[in-house]
């Protein structure tokens, strides 16, 4: 645990880019209940136990981030015999977190609405703990359009279902559209780690976000589907030409709320079948594990590598 510390120290000596939500009325606040995880900063001391973090990685699978803290614990030599790592938001069952060294990995659900609730706390939280220097993934699955299943897709722009990189919700009942913005240099720096690794296809591309898996998808299997496989295969072949690599449910929400708030913010998904060729997630439950430690691992190169800059020669 001290080597971490004292290689978040040397990262804060570069620049120190405090985590600051744009809602002025946090500030004045005399308690903040962050509900969904089960923390208050009446009852838990924010600073000492976050107040390190440099990465959070977020994924839809309670059991999925603990395993990648597990990993992560091993990857950067913080693991040991009897080594626990306890669910922080064990008060609740919405969400789930896990902290090894400077890297918090969190549990987000499915889709958007799950997404936004999470991170609207998890930046507070950041915010309460005076982090600063926080660098944001998605962790996910996906599928893919024109890829072979188990390809990782770094996130260029996360777009909408008409190909358009924005993010689009009701406030006070009126349609609020906002850009969603990814850290170009955190990408590139991912597809670097790809390259290095080189142990499975990566590619950089555009990732379209929908609010459905189903319909929303142009899925045939759901209970319920309105169109063709005519239809279907047209429109995943308009988004394929518009760029886009893949289809998950949450990178839209990321891209905006993390952009808003300029915390540096990247997607990495690894596709679980080409949508082109079918709709059903059919491969053997070995080979799906293994596809979903992909990320894991060219996650971890990069948090590893960012953390040696950091330390210095």
């Amino acid at each position: 645990m001290a080597s971490s510390g004292s290689q978040t120290k040397k990262a804060d000596n570069h620049s120190d880019h405090r985590v600051q939500p744009t809602n002025p009325n946090i500030a004045a606040m005399k308690e903040d209940v962050l509900y969904h995880f089960s923390l208050s900063t009446s009852t838990h001391d924010f600073p000492t136990m976050f107040g390190d973090v440099k990465f959070v990685c977020i994924g839809g699978s309670p059991t999925r981030m603990e395993a990648f803290a597990k990993y992560m614990a091993k990857e950067l030599g913080l693991d040991h015999p009897g080594a626990e790592y306890p669910n922080i938001c064990k008060g609740t069952d919405r969400y789930a977190m896990f902290k090894v060294g400077p890297v918090l990995s969190v549990s987000h659900g499915i889709g958007i609405p799950s997404t936004s609730v999470m991170l609207h706390e998890l930046i507070k939280l950041l915010y309460h703990a005076r982090c600063s220097n926080v660098t944001v993934i998605r962790i996910g699955t996906s599928g893919g359009i024109g890829l072979k299943p188990g390809s990782v897709v770094i996130t260029q722009q996360a777009v909408d279902p008409s190909f358009k990189p924005v993010f689009e919700q009701m406030v006070l009942g009126k349609p609020v559209v906002q850009r969603t913005r990814l850290d170009e240099k955190v990408a590139q720096e991912l597809m670097q780690c790809a390259l290095e690794l080189l142990t499975f296809p990566t590619v950089l591309g555009n990732t379209m976000c929908t609010s459905d898996f189903y319909e929303g998808q142009g899925r045939l299997d759901g209970a319920l589907c309105s169109y063709t496989e005519e239809d279907k295969q047209k429109y995943l072949k308009e988004a394929q030409a518009a760029g886009v690599c893949n289809i998950e449910m949450e990178s839209s929400v990321v891209a905006a709320i993390c952009g808003a708030c300029n915390i540096p913010v990247a997607v990495v998904c690894v596709t679980l079948l080409d949508r082109l060729e079918g709709d059903q997630v059919s491969s053997p439950h070995e080979v799906l594990v293994e596809y979903q430690e992909r990320p894991q691992r060219l996650v971890s190169h990069f948090i590893k590598k960012r953390l040696a800059a950091a330390q210095g020669p």
